[in-house]
């Protein structure tokens, strides 16, 4: 077994370029978590100020939402094939190993870093199942996923009916003139509803003390995120964002195997693969954006987890982007960008840390506590500098090293040895 990291010219460049993109793009997502009060992710009605607002999350719900991550998921489970699949791959230890760290810089990130949204350690857990189908056949693991997809589809409509009942047992207390005279059965579930939407729809005595605990102080920001993160760990994770990952995982790794994700297939696959995946995902994406706002966003109709048609929006885009950046990749269009685009993704550990390290400078109480102090559509105006910046430095640094910081750090953790990094000559 190869027990050596990936050297620069084995690397594909594609899956750099793919990866760099969704790296930019999951950063559309995870400014909300960052910027506003907690709830505003899941009920945007309480950050919806203006048009400008509704634009901005209209257009991320149409084009990034859930869609970014699945395509980052996609490229970590191309990445597991390409580190142990075959008959050259690195070992199990080797793989375990390199996962365990990864958990631990997804720990450092959510705890330390204050980022509860973190999908490090989801993606080291789910990561490591891979390894026990590293020589799976593309066309198994694909019926694999196409059968979870399903399952998980027909799990949020199920949440969503039975959630909707609840909701529908609470309007019934809410309107009655005798609550004493309703069936119990019928008060338990309102108490349900009452329950799960209050984790998601904050007062404004509940928004107010958030704010404060993340405005005060580094240490009043690390209490209030610890408890958030462990909430994530222990309820979300495994219930929700472990198998949105696997799925996406098991995906990515038949992709790889069939090539697609080499940029090696004819300009008519990727452009089937474009708007095929398009055509689907702006559909189930625009009656979702458009039965929220009908609905004048009731959590029934933008909870995410509620949506049964959430994974195949999401996928849609997700297969729309990787051929459309394959078709440019392989033309002159991106030809400047896509240096840059790759370069992101060879550093996307470093820069997605980044992202959390900026985000505790800026809005929590450690910096400049700006938290719940820009509107939904400002913050789209960090978003693009930290875009900028990462474009410019990316490049920067690898000309001068081999490996971005925290690549290279988690390459000696994985190996037990240190490896030169800097360029000579």
């Amino acid at each position: 077994m190869i027990q050596a990291p990936v050297s620069e010219a084995q690397r594909i460049e594609s899956l750099d370029v793919l990866r760099g993109f969704a790296l930019l793009g999951i950063l559309l997502l995870n400014i909300v978590g960052f910027g506003l009060v907690s709830s505003a992710y899941s009920s945007p009605s309480e950050a919806m100020t203006g048009l400008a607002d509704l634009i901005a999350w209209s257009s991320v719900e149409l084009f990034a939402e859930g869609a970014m991550r699945g395509l980052f998921s996609i490229l970590f489970g191309a990445g597991v094939v390409l580190f142990v699949g075959g008959a050259e791959g690195r070992g199990a230890g080797i793989h375990f190993k390199r996962n365990f760290w990864l958990l631990a810089f997804g720990l450092f990130d959510a705890y330390l870093l204050l980022w509860n949204g973190d999908i490090l350690i989801n993606y080291a857990l789910a990561g490591a199942l891979l390894y026990f189908v590293r020589d799976v056949k593309p066309g198994r693991l694909l019926a694999t996923a196409i059968v979870l997809f399903v399952m998980l589809s027909a799990f949020y409509g199920v949440t969503n009916l039975a959630l909707s009942t609840t909701q529908q047992a609470a309007l019934q207390v809410e309107q009655a003139d005798d609550v004493d005279s309703l069936d119990p059965r019928i008060l338990e579930a309102a108490q349900q509803w009452e329950d799960f939407a209050g984790d998601f729809q904050l007062s404004a005595e509940q928004k107010a003390q958030e704010l404060a605990a993340r405005q005060g102080s580094y240490g009043s920001a690390l209490a209030w995120n610890a408890k958030k993160t462990n909430e994530m760990l222990t309820f979300v994770l495994p219930l929700y964002l472990f198998w949105d990952a696997l799925v996406m995982m098991l995906l990515g790794m038949a992709l790889y195997k069939y090539g697609v994700l080499h940029g090696t297939r004819s300009p008519a696959f990727y452009k089937k693969l474009m708007w095929g995946g398009f055509s689907i995902g702006l559909l189930v994406n625009a009656t979702e954006v458009y039965r929220a706002i009908d609905n004048d966003f009731a959590l029934p109709s933008v909870f995410a987890q509620m949506q049964a048609t959430y994974h195949i929006g999401r996928l849609g885009m997700a297969l729309g982007y990787i051929g459309l950046l394959l078709l440019l990749i392989n033309s002159s269009i991106l030809t400047g960008l896509r240096a840059r685009l790759a370069s992101v993704g060879r550093m996307a550990l470093t820069n997605y840390l980044m992202h959390s390290f900026i985000a505790l400078l800026l809005f929590t109480g450690a910096g400049f506590a700006l938290v719940g102090e820009l509107t939904r559509a400002q913050l789209y105006a960090v978003v693009i500098a930290i875009w900028v910046l990462q474009l410019w430095l990316s490049p920067w640094w690898l000309a001068r090293y081999r490996f971005g910081p925290v690549e290279w750090l988690w390459r000696v953790l994985t190996y037990g040895k240190l490896m030169p990094n800097r360029r000579t000559g």
